[in-house]
């Protein structure tokens, strides 16, 4: 167990510092509200329980029964809420004698720091798993897949063949989102509502979801991403670790990627009675997952 003594800081027990630096750093705003719908939750667990719909209506002759149909329960997906702390101990004489009232104020502060960014990068991790077969949900597979199952066949929501970011390839998975359809094979209205990205992809969006005319080529025709104003929003998020994956999140999913707050974080303060240390520590406890996988579709880059 770490105890912060005097020893820790010795230049704190004499005068003189101007001062203390590399604890607390500017903090970047909040990403993963933007990455999810966030809910909050009262149980141990959430769950989000797809049910499907009825398919298309067969024609009826003259005379004949009509057609029905079941409406039952889906796949599962369930979120089970983690638990993330995270403290110091800090010694009664270290307090006593630490000169500059700074560095004992800004631990809370840096506390702070780490509970928000362990939070971003939980959050992020779920679009940086997005492909891999170790992290997978209700229906089994991963969040993007070429093979979701459903009652009309597999499902994809990446592009078949993976492609860096660019004019076409956007325009590629953007068709795919008009095509999409539910379990049953009925068309289903979902718009982009934000590009996400890595910061290694920042100059690439705003020339494609910029430039009035076509990107890198001498055909002078217009860019109908401009045009028709595709991408709502971007979203470039610095914990996102593959420098060349994207994603367009959709709207119109009613469950897709959820966070649900079981505990906010906390902080809270005591002193041992034997050793008379100063205890102090930050607790959340949290989920994100998604349910419905329609809503977030991506290309891992070539």
């Amino acid at each position: 167990m770490a105890v912060i003594a005097t020893g820790n800081h010795p230049k704190a027990l004499w005068p003189g510092i101007y001062d203390w630096w590399g604890a607390q750093y500017e903090e970047h705003p909040k990403h993963y509200t933007r990455l999810f719908d966030v809910k909050t939750s009262k149980k141990n667990f959430e769950e989000l329980v797809q049910h499907t719909g009825f398919g298309l209506a067969p024609v009826k002759p003259e005379g004949s029964s009509t057609a029905y149909q079941g409406h039952s329960q889906g796949y599962v997906s369930r979120g089970t809420h983690v638990a993330y702390s995270l403290g110091y101990i800090v010694t009664r004489e270290e307090l006593a004698d630490n000169l500059y009232e700074e560095v004992s104020m800004r631990r809370a502060g840096s506390l702070a720091f780490s509970m928000n960014q362990t939070r971003e990068n939980v959050g992020a991790n779920v679009y940086n798993r997005v492909t891999s077969a170790s992290y997978t949900g209700g229906d089994a597979v991963a969040l993007g897949s070429t093979a979701h199952p459903s009652n009309s066949g597999n499902q994809s929501n990446i592009l078949a063949t993976a492609a860096d970011f660019s004019e076409a390839s956007l325009e590629d998975l953007t068709i795919q989102i008009m095509n999409a359809v539910d379990t049953k094979g009925l068309k289903i209205s979902l718009n982009v509502k934000c590009l996400v990205g890595p910061n290694e992809l920042v100059y690439d969006f705003q020339r494609v979801l910029k430039s009035v005319q076509r990107v890198d080529t001498a055909n002078n025709d217009i860019s109908a991403i401009n045009s028709l104003m595709v991408v709502p929003e971007v979203i470039v998020n610095p914990y996102l670790t593959d420098t060349d994956q994207w994603f367009l999140r959709t709207s119109g999913v009613a469950s897709g990627l959820c966070w649900f707050d079981r505990e906010n974080p906390e902080f809270r303060k005591d002193n041992d009675f034997d050793t008379d240390n100063a205890k102090a520590k930050s607790y959340m406890r949290f989920v994100p997952f998604w349910g419905d996988w329609r809503a977030l579709y991506s290309s891992a880059g070539a």
